[in-house]
């Protein structure tokens, strides 16, 4: 997984440190025990992110250098800090910069995974014989890029999340380029173009759905341009926190999806600099 690759690892941290809060030295008795190094605790976020590990198996594949209490009290830390927000936004800014968003055509869908210790925005799983399961509803640009999502129970409607999602991606100032959105029939209704219309969408290419009307010929199924959120929904899917999710509060899943776009972005504007730099 690219996330653990050495040379990512350096780049996230270089990126994340000077976002860091200033650690709380305030002990009335000054006897605090030697603080665990943020770089440590970035590490085993990553590789939490990529494994699913829990805390307590984390803690010993790091040889107990930092507790499991540690590493939760650090995320939520760094949570309320914004620190999370505040890196995705500085490196979606970077790519934007450097490679540009294509919003020529858009494509949006959700996407359900395991939660097995339920907790905020959890519900019963309609394909996974109704166990507790969460959804994420992302809009990718023409390249794959997330450019904003919401996160719900897997029981909550895709068509549903389309609001908050197109709300999501103008909360990034970028709703108002997009030309075409393209959507699966399950979006296919009145309601739907409706929210696009009243979202600023006047181009959508939406999946119709097949007619069951007798001597009428089904639609064939075709997937068009939204194999592109279909390949994000699998690249987000690769890593273990967000395929079988753990978590309790929807805020930590949220902190998980931005580390994982922010990987997927600095991945891309490597690439990038390996194809146009000499050798």
């Amino acid at each position: 997984m690219r996330a653990l690759d050495p040379r990512m690892v350096d780049i996230l941290w270089t990126t994340i440190e000077p976002l860091l809060p200033a650690p709380d030295r305030t002990h009335p008795l000054g006897c605090h025990r030697p603080r665990a190094s943020n770089r440590l605790c970035f590490r085993a976020f990553l590789i939490r992110l990529v494994t699913g590990s829990s805390w307590v198996d984390i803690e010993a594949i790091l040889d107990h250098q930092v507790s499991d209490t540690t590493l939760r009290a650090r995320r939520d830390e760094w949570i309320d800090a914004g620190v999370y927000q505040r890196l995705e936004a500085e490196v979606r800014a970077a790519y934007d910069r450097i490679i540009g968003f294509d919003l020529s055509d858009v494509a949006l869908d959700g996407s359900l995974h395991k939660a097995p210790y339920g907790g905020e925005g959890t519900g019963p799983n309609p394909t996974d014989r109704a166990k507790l399961g969460w959804k994420w509803s992302v809009a990718v640009d023409a390249k794959g890029i997330p450019l904003g999502w919401v996160i719900d129970g897997a029981n909550r409607n895709d068509s549903i999340l389309l609001a908050p999602t197109l709300d999501a991606v103008d909360a990034n100032g970028l709703l108002v380029e997009v030309t075409t959105l393209h959507l699966d029939r399950g979006y296919d209704s009145g309601v739907t173009r409706e929210r696009l219309a009243a979202a600023g969408i006047t181009d959508a290419v939406i999946q119709l759905r097949g007619s069951k009307a007798p001597g009428v010929k089904k639609q064939p199924l075709t997937l068009g341009l939204r194999w592109i959120v279909e390949a994000a929904n699998s690249w987000w899917s690769n890593h273990g926190q967000l395929r079988r999710n753990t978590d309790r509060k929807t805020v930590h899943r949220h902190a998980a999806l931005s580390l994982a776009t922010v990987i997927l972005m600095i991945g891309r504007l490597l690439d990038y600099r390996d194809r146009w730099s000499p050798a």
